[in-house]
C-alpha cells in the first residue's frame, strides 16, 4: 500500500488542483469523491468522478507535464497525498524500459483526454 505524507480535507466545491499547474503530488480518495473536470467556452465537463481508493494526479507527475484538467471536492472529501519520495523510491525500481512504457501510456491518457474533451466543444 501507498505511504501516505499527509491528509488533505476539502468542502464541497473545494478546488484541490487546478489544470495547468506543475503536478508534484500524486492523491488518494480518503473519504468523499473527487470530480476531474475541464472548463471549455465557459462550460464545466466533467472527465471522471473518483471515489474511496482511487488514485489521482498520476498523469502529471508520471509523465512530468501540467495538470491535463481540476479536481474538484464532490461533497465534504479527505484526500492522502502519497509521499513522493516513497513513490519515486517504487518507481525508480523499475527497469527503464518500464519506466518508459508507464509514461507513454500517462501522456497518451492525457492525450486522449484532450481529444475527448476537444469533441465536447
Amino acid at each position: 500500500m501507498f505511504q501516505i505524507a499527509a491528509y488533505e480535507k476539502y468542502s464541497d466545491g473545494q478546488t484541490i488542483f487546478k489544470e495547468g499547474t506543475h503536478g508534484d503530488w500524486l492523491y488518494i480518495v480518503e473519504d468523499g469523491a473527487v470530480e476531474i473536470s475541464r472548463t471549455v467556452n465557459d462550460r464545466k465537463i466533467l472527465i471522471a468522478t473518483f471515489k474511496e481508493g482511487e488514485i489521482f494526479g498520476e498523469v502529471a507527475y508520471i509523465a512530468k507535464v501540467e495538470r491535463s484538467a481540476t479536481a474538484t471536492a464532490s461533497g465534504d472529501t479527505t484526500i492522502g497525498v502519497i509521499d513522493r519520495d516513497f513513490f519515486d523510491q517504487e518507481f525508480n525500481k523499475l527497469s527503464g524500459n518500464f519506466q518508459l512504457i508507464l509514461k507513454t501510456l500517462a501522456l497518451r491518457l492525457k492525450k486522449t483526454t484532450d481529444v475527448l474533451v476537444a469533441m465536447q466543444q
